[in-house]
C-alpha cells in the first residue's frame, strides 16, 4: 500500500488542531472571567467615586471583551467610561468614547438609548442645544417602552427652559407626569423642573408648590445630587423675595455639593450666597474665586489622565500582541522543524520532477515574461482607472445629489468636474498633479470629506487643523487624499452609515488617521470586491500601513499610519 507523506502531515496537523481548540477554549473562559472581574471592580470604584481607578478598570475590561468579541459588554464599558468623563467635565472626550461604541450597537437596544442620551447630555453642556435635542429624540425613537423615554424627555424640557421656551417645557413635563409607571426618582425630577418652569412664567405659587413636592420626593429617595438641583432652584426662587430663605437653600446646596465633590453646583450655590449679600460674603467670594480658578486645571488633569489611561492600555495591548506573535512564531518554528523532516523525502522526489520540468519551463520563459509584462501593464492601467477616474465620476454624481443645480455657480462647478473627468480620460498619466497639495491642502481635504455630509450621513472630522501638512511631502498628501476619497465613496455605495468619524493625529514619526463608521459593514473577504484592496497598494507604496476591521452590521474601521 502506497503511503503518502502528505497523508501523515494531514493527520499530524489534525491532532495538533484538536489540542489547540481545547487549550483556546479553556483560555477563553479564563479571559472572560478576568474581563468580568475588571468590570465589577470598575463598578465598585465608580460607586466610591474613585473615577481614575474606575475608568482604568472599565477600559481594561473593554479591551478583554474586544478579544472575546462580546459586543454587549464592550458597549457597557464604553458607556461607563463616557459617563465618568462627563462627570469630570470631559465632554469632547466622552463623545469620542461614545462614538467608539456606535459600531457595536444593535437596533432599538437599551444601550442605544443610553448612548444617544449621553450624546445629548454632552452637547447640552457644550451649549449645542439643537444637536442635544436631536440626540435626545433619537434616544426616544429607539426606546421600546415609555419608562426609558422619561429621561430624554425630561432632558429636552431642561433645554427648553435654558432656551426660555417655558410653555413648551411645561407641556412636555406635564405629559410625563401622566404616565402611570413613572418612578419616584423620575417624578421628583419632573416636578422640580415643572415648578421651576412655572416660576419662570410668573406662576410663583404653583411653581413653589411643585418644587417643594419635587424636593420632598427627592428627600424620600435620598437622591443627594438631585436634592442639590432642587435647593438651587428654590434659592433662585426666593432670591428676589426672601433673602434669608434663599441663603438657606443655597447653603444646603453648597454643603451637599461639597460632600459630593460637585464643583459646578458649588459655584452656583456660592453665586447666590454672594449676590444675596450674605453675612460671610467675603469668605464665599474667596471660595468662589478659588474654585473657579482651579476648575479648569482639575478638569484638564482628568482629561489628561483619561487620555493617558487609554494610551497606556493601547500600548500594553500592542505589546501583548507582539509577545503573543513571538510565542506563536517560536511554536511554528518547532513545528516547522518536524514538518521539514516529513517533507524531506517528498522534496527529493519532487526535485526529480522539477528538474524534468525545468527544461520545458526554460523554453517557455521568454514567452511567459512577455505575457506577464502585458498583463502587468493592463492591470496598472485598470487600477489607475478604478482608483482615480471611477472615484472622480462618483464624486460628480454625489455633487449632483447634494448641490442644487439650479444655481449658476453649481452648474459651472459641475461642468468643471465633468471637464476634469474628460481630461482624465485623455491623459490618465497626469492625474497626480490635479490635487492641490500646497497650503490649501487641509481645506481641500476637509471640503472633500464634508461633501458626503448629508441629512442621512453625519461626517465628523476631528484634529485635521492640528496636522502640520507643510512637513508632509506631496506624494503622501496625494495618497491620503485618494485613500480617504475611496473610503467615503465606499461608505456612500455600500455602508450607508448614519455617522462617520475621521480623526487625524500626529506623533513624532507618523501621521495617524482613524476612520470609523456605523454602517452595514461587510465580511473581510468582500474587501477585495469593494476595491478597498487598492488602498493597501497606495499606502504600502509610501511605506505606511493600513488595517481594516469590519463585520456585517458592526460598522467599518480603518487605521492608517504613514511616516511623515
Amino acid at each position: 500500500m502506497l503511503r503518502s507523506p502528505f497523508l501523515f502531515l494531514l493527520i499530524f496537523l489534525l491532532c495538533f488542531s484538536c489540542k489547540e481548540k481545547t487549550i483556546v477554549s479553556a483560555k477563553a473562559d479564563l479571559n472572560r472571567d478576568k474581563a468580568y472581574i475588571l468590570r465589577d471592580e470598575g463598578i465598585a470604584h465608580l460607586q466610591k467615586k474613585n473615577y481614575n481607578s474606575a475608568f482604568y478598570n472599565f477600559n481594561k475590561s473593554k479591551i478583554s471583551f474586544e478579544a472575546l468579541k462580546d459586543s454587549a459588554n464592550i458597549v457597557y464599558n464604553l458607556i461607563q467610561m463616557a459617563s465618568i468623563q462627563q462627570v469630570n467635565g470631559d465632554y469632547y472626550g466622552s463623545k469620542e468614547t461614545l462614538t467608539e461604541a456606535l459600531p457595536y450597537l444593535k437596533k432599538k437596544d437599551i444601550y442605544s438609548v443610553a448612548i444617544h442620551n449621553f450624546f445629548g447630555i454632552a452637547d447640552k453642556e457644550l451649549s449645542l442645544y439643537s444637536d442635544a435635542i436631536y440626540y435626545y429624540k433619537e434616544a426616544i425613537r429607539q426606546s421600546d417602552d415609555n419608562v426609558s423615554k422619561f429621561s430624554p424627555l425630561n432632558n429636552i424640557a431642561v433645554i427648553y427652559i435654558e432656551q426660555k421656551k417655558y410653555k413648551e417645557a411645561i407641556t412636555l413635563l406635564e405629559s410625563i407626569l401622566q404616565e402611570k409607571k413613572i418612578s419616584k426618582e423620575s417624578k421628583g425630577r419632573v416636578l422640580d423642573n415643572l415648578g421651576f418652569a412655572y416660576f419662570k412664567t410668573g406662576a410663583n405659587e404653583k411653581g413653589l408648590h411643585l418644587m417643594n413636592e419635587g424636593l420632598k420626593l427627592r428627600n424620600e429617595t435620598k437622591d443627594l445630587y438631585a436634592i442639590i438641583g432642587s435647593n438651587l432652584h428654590l434659592a433662585e426662587f426666593f432670591s428676589q423675595t426672601n433673602i434669608q430663605k434663599s441663603n438657606s437653600y443655597a447653603l444646603k446646596a453648597y454643603r451637599t455639593a461639597t460632600e459630593l465633590r460637585s464643583i459646578d453646583e458649588r459655584l452656583k450655590a456660592l453665586s447666590f450666597l454672594i449676590s444675596n449679600d450674605s453675612d460671610d460674603q467675603n469668605n464665599y467670594a474667596k471660595k468662589f474665586i478659588f474654585l473657579n480658578d482651579s476648575i479648569i486645571d482639575i478638569r484638564n488633569n482628568f482629561k489628561n489622565k483619561f487620555a493617558k489611561i487609554k494610551y497606556d492600555s493601547k500600548k500594553e495591548k500592542d505589546e501583548n500582541q507582539k509577545l503573543r506573535l513571538e510565542k506563536t512564531e517560536n511554536l511554528l518554528a518547532i513545528q516547522n522543524a518536524k514538518i521539514q523532516r516529513i517533507f524531506f523525502i517528498g522534496g527529493i522526489i519532487a526535485l526529480f520532477f522539477l528538474l524534468a520540468y525545468g527544461k520545458k519551463h526554460y523554453e517557455n520563459r521568454n514567452r511567459i515574461e512577455k505575457i506577464k509584462t502585458m498583463q502587468d501593464t493592463e492591470t496598472r492601467i485598470a487600477k489607475d482607472i478604478h482608483d482615480e477616474l471611477a472615484n472622480d465620476v462618483f464624486q460628480a454624481i454625489t455633487y449632483t445629489q447634494t448641490q442644487s443645480l439650479t444655481a449658476e455657480n453649481n452648474k459651472a462647478t459641475l461642468l468643471q468636474k465633468l471637464d476634469h473627468i474628460y481630461s482624465r480620460v485623455r491623459g490618465i498619466s497626469r492625474e497626480n498633479n490635479n490635487i492641490d497639495t500646497g497650503p490649501n491642502f487641509s481645506a481641500n481635504l476637509k471640503e472633500l470629506l464634508s461633501t458626503y455630509n448629508t441629512p442621512e450621513t453625519n461626517v465628523i472630522i476631528t484634529n485635521i487643523e492640528k496636522i502640520n501638512w507643510d512637513i508632509i511631502d506631496d506624494i503622501k498628501k496625494f495618497t491620503i487624499y485618494r485613500v480617504l476619497q475611496e473610503l467615503m465613496v465606499n461608505m456612500k455605495k455600500h455602508s450607508h452609515a448614519p455617522v462617520v468619524v475621521v480623526k487625524f493625529e500626529i506623533d513624532s514619526n507618523n501621521v495617524l488617521i482613524d476612520y470609523t463608521d456605523n454602517g452595514k459593514g461587510c465580511e473581510k473577504s468582500e474587501i477585495v470586491k469593494n476595491g478597498l484592496l487598492n488602498m493597501e497598494n497606495r499606502i504600502s507604496a509610501t511605506k505606511g500601513t493600513i488595517t481594516f476591521d469590519t463585520e456585517p452590521h458592526k460598522g467599518f474601521k480603518v487605521k492608517i499610519s504613514m511616516p511623515k
